[in-house]
């Protein structure tokens, strides 16, 4: 690596910026105080099940979080990734079901899936250049059209693999440690998290991602394959929709083809809502789960105090709305 790439590189390392910090402190703010909000004035939020209840709901959404994580940090967007989790589920349904295959090809060829989708998206995007927006927006559909063709337009049920249900259905941890009923899929969830959160900030990958959303035409003229970093980066990203793929199958016990429109959204709304910047560069894992268990802590309170869903929708637009405000503020000032 020469030193004017080792300095474009270097300028890019994640947690120089306190703006990042100052937005995850914010975050985590808010989150505690939606807790408490809602303990005190929504009756039975605070009950364990429900507790459970936000969990399961976050762990599919935070992991679809980390996904678009990568992506938004180097400049680009992905909205396909619900979709491709639903074509990754139904990738797992066909191998364990159809094919009978045990459950380790079944997570294999889940990831795998995400992953070549996730490398076409980015090979339409570096070598095509073909906008972000319009070559996952294209991928958006044609990952829900073969979810449909593949499945048969019926859902795949895995009543046959019943150790498909440890993935994150049923809460396994309680085997372990007694009494601490924390679901499978938020365990994954965290997993999936930690081992991002390193990449991101301990690897060469992690550190060419910040330096294509920091200023890729600096990177690329420092000698970087800019190119080659972004297909990995959307491939990566295709990987970890393959595990919310197999976190939303368990939790249903079933492949449904035509899930997942609508996910994209929730998945750009955590990782905005924790800090990362649209604009690329920064961003963080751990802003990004915390923005997911506010979307989740947000819906269930609404629920339990009996709010309608079209205003629990408006409400979520708007969090949206101002968070990106914060950023765009944080920004001039920075």
């Amino acid at each position: 690596m020469s030193n004017t790439q080792s300095q474009t590189v270097a300028t890019a390392k994640p947690g120089v910026l306190t703006t990042a910090t100052l937005q995850k402190a914010v975050a985590f703010v808010v989150l505690v105080s939606l807790l408490m909000f809602f303990s005190i004035f929504a009756a039975n939020f605070a009950a364990w099940n429900n507790m459970v209840n936000i969990m399961q709901a976050t762990a599919v959404n935070g992991v679809l979080g980390v996904a678009v994580t990568f992506v938004i940090i180097s400049g680009g967007i992905d909205l396909s990734v619900g979709t491709m989790m639903t074509l990754t589920a139904v990738f797992s349904g066909l191998i364990l079901t159809n094919a009978g295959l045990p459950l380790p090809f079944g997570i294999f060829g889940a990831i795998a899936g995400g992953g070549i989708m996730g490398a076409i998206s980015g090979t339409a995007i570096a070598k095509m250049k073909i906008p972000p927006f319009i070559a996952t927006l294209g991928m958006m559909q044609i990952a829900r059209g073969l979810a449909l063709v593949f499945s048969g337009a019926k859902p795949i049920y895995f009543n046959s693999t019943p150790s498909y249900l440890y993935i994150s259905s049923e809460s396994s941890i309680t085997h372990l440690i007694p009494g601490l009923e924390i679901p499978n899929g938020v365990i994954i969830m965290f997993v999936v998290a930690i081992i991002s959160s390193i990449v991101l900030t301990r690897s060469v990958l992690g550190r060419y991602i910040f330096a294509l959303g920091s200023n890729e035409e600096a990177a690329r003229l420092s000698g970087v394959n800019v190119d080659r970093w972004k297909i990995i980066t959307y491939a990566i990203s295709g990987m970890i929709c393959g595990v919310a793929g197999l976190l939303v199958s368990s939790r249903l016990n079933s492949a449904q083809p035509a899930l997942g429109l609508g996910y994209e959204l929730d998945a750009i709304a955590a990782a905005v809502i924790g800090g990362t910047s649209l604009s690329g560069g920064r961003g963080s894992i751990t802003g990004t789960i915390i923005g997911a268990f506010i979307m989740s802590v947000l819906t269930n309170g609404l629920r339990v105090m009996g709010v309608q869903e079209e205003w629990k929708i408006v409400v979520t637009g708007l969090i949206i709305i101002v968070a990106v405000y914060v950023d765009i503020v944080l920004r001039k000032k920075a």
